[in-house]
């Protein structure tokens, strides 16, 4: 194990989402090059709370690569240069001594900054609840080789669902689009049996909700960079194909009622 030392931190402050905010700096005198990012900001706080200074505000929970709250933008890139890697899953190796590191949270209008490095994501809660859930009548929990489903499409439906609600590809798009994100929780349902009852009302639902908060897709592709699980953003089109299915299927619905 080797420690880098002087490790210089930009780190943008912000006392309130109506305030305005502003870079400060830090010094890291010595840190472990095997700790993650999220415990050298621990160490910061640490520095900064015994020197009678106000912690840095920051999201994090499990810190696994698991539920998404490590949000943070490093040197320009949202999750920092490890590709396929939550903020919360890097560490201080992939840096070197003396190195200046700039730490901001997401730049996007639909994620309104809390205080410092935290934002309000819950523009993608609003997607989620506005697909509701699934309605078909299963009963009991049935032996998983009783519905047969190609293992391509399955496989399909899980990566969809490795998305974490982390919020990058936003942070990541020029346009700051969630059509990464919606469309992933759109897929992995869509793709299933499952999922097949509510499929079209969901998909309308969910991308309607979406322009309400989100800019528009150009294919920059910036969000399947950015994205930890590495999502394909094959997912956009095939939710892009259900929404022209659903506005179809759903019209000829109410003009039979």
């Amino acid at each position: 194990m080797s420690h880098l030392s002087d490790i210089k931190l930009k780190i943008w402050r912000q006392a309130g989402p109506d305030q305005g905010g502003r870079f400060e700096s830090y010094l890291i005198p010595s840190i472990s090059d095997e700790a993650s990012f999220l415990e050298m900001l621990d160490v910061l706080n640490e520095q900064l709370i015994n020197e009678g200074r106000e912690a840095v505000v920051f999201d994090h929970d499990c810190r696994e690569g698991i539920c998404g709250t490590c949000s943070l933008m490093i040197d320009g890139q949202a999750h920092g240069p490890q590709r396929g890697t939550a903020t919360c899953q890097l560490h201080m190796r992939k840096f070197q001594s003396g190195a200046e590191i700039v730490i901001e949270p997401w730049r996007a209008s639909a994620f309104p900054i809390i205080k410092d490095l935290m934002v309000d994501r819950a523009a993608f809660d609003r997607i989620v609840e506005s697909g509701g859930f699934i309605t078909a009548e299963t009963g009991g929990a049935p032996d998983a080789n009783l519905i047969p489903i190609p293992k391509p499409v399955a496989d399909a439906s899980m990566d969809a669902a490795a998305c974490i609600g982390c919020g990058a590809c936003v942070a990541a798009c020029p346009n700051g689009a969630a059509n990464l994100f919606t469309a992933a929780k759109v897929a992995h349902l869509s793709l299933l049996p499952q999922g097949q009852p509510e499929r079209y009302k969901r998909v309308e639902a969910m991308v309607e909700t979406m322009d309400e908060y989100f800019g528009s897709c150009t294919n920059h592709g910036e969000c399947e960079a950015a994205c930890p699980k590495e999502i394909s953003i094959d997912v956009i089109a095939l939710m892009h194909q259900d929404y022209r299915k659903a506005k179809f299927a759903n019209r000829k619905t109410l003009s039979r009622s």
